[in-house]
């Protein structure tokens, strides 16, 4: 029995050895082959999980974003189809400048502050409650001074148009957000045209100035509106985080918006 254990013992001690390293008597390191071969198992949970949390981010975008977007088309049909609403409004131009104070304070809010107040729970949504009402009595106060047609028509560019760039965004290889540079170029000349027509107009309406400023208006957010789109489904070269939701929304829902008053910059009819 006791040769038996000595022979056990002897054995044992000699596999510890074959572990060891000859020169340091520590453990070999690990092969490349045993340190990576649960790497792809993980590489594949992880990347599952990203897609997920992604997929529940942008069904929560467009989820806010329905509602809002079903809010302004509200309060522009009550200020566009009700008569009564349509004349106390035009006529009392004060509901609009307290609209666009209300609108400013929130939209500095969600976007200047920093991102505790985006992501404080029920406060940032209270904010965009608040720039989403504001923002949609903006746009019924100026779709009151055109004609009906002209509202409807709009609007159903504008649907047409966010569904189309969006469909196209999801799909598409392009990389919308590489292209900062288009978009400042773009912008800049925006500005110019702004500061020409506010120059321009006091001294006479030019219609061919305001319509190329309403196309280019049009043509830009278009683009930004696909530029955030790829910003929230997160496989371009930018990305926004999951946790900046109410941020996702508010910037489609401003490309929306600002979309549909340069259509009806373009296309509107002013009310007889």
């Amino acid at each position: 029995m006791t040769k038996g254990k000595q022979q056990k013992e002897v054995e044992l001690k000699e596999v510890e050895l074959d572990e060891l390293s000859p020169r340091t008597g520590k453990e070999h390191p690990p092969s490349y082959e045993e340190a990576t071969a649960d790497y792809e198992e993980m590489q594949t949970q992880f990347s599952w999980d990203d897609q997920a949390i992604r997929r529940i981010f942008i069904r929560k975008v467009y989820a806010i974003l329905m509602i809002q977007l079903c809010v302004t088309v509200a309060i522009v049909a009550l200020f566009t189809f009700c008569a009564p609403v349509r004349f106390y409004i035009q006529t009392h131009p004060l509901l609009y400048m307290c609209s666009y104070m209300m609108f400013l304070a929130t939209y500095i809010a969600l976007n200047c502050c920093g991102e505790q107040i985006r992501r404080q729970f029920l406060w940032n949504l209270v904010l965009l409650a608040l720039f989403t009402l504001s923002l949609a009595c903006m746009m019924g106060f100026v779709s009151s001074f055109y004609n009906t047609k002209s509202v409807v028509l709009c609007l159903g560019i504008t649907a047409l148009v966010c569904m189309s760039v969006t469909i196209f965004s999801f799909q598409t290889k392009i990389d919308f957000t590489s292209s900062q540079g288009v978009l400042f170029v773009l912008t800049m000349v925006m500005l110019f045209c702004c500061i020409i027509l506010s120059i321009v107009i006091p001294f006479g309406y030019v219609s061919w100035l305001q319509a190329i400023y309403a196309v280019i208006g049009a043509i830009l957010f278009t683009l930004f509106l696909a530029f955030d789109t790829q910003l929230l489904i997160g496989n371009k070269r930018y990305t926004m985080s999951p946790e900046e939701y109410v941020f996702a929304t508010l910037n489609l829902y401003l490309d929306i918006v600002n979309l549909f008053s340069f259509l009806l910059s373009c296309f509107g009819g002013g009310r007889d």
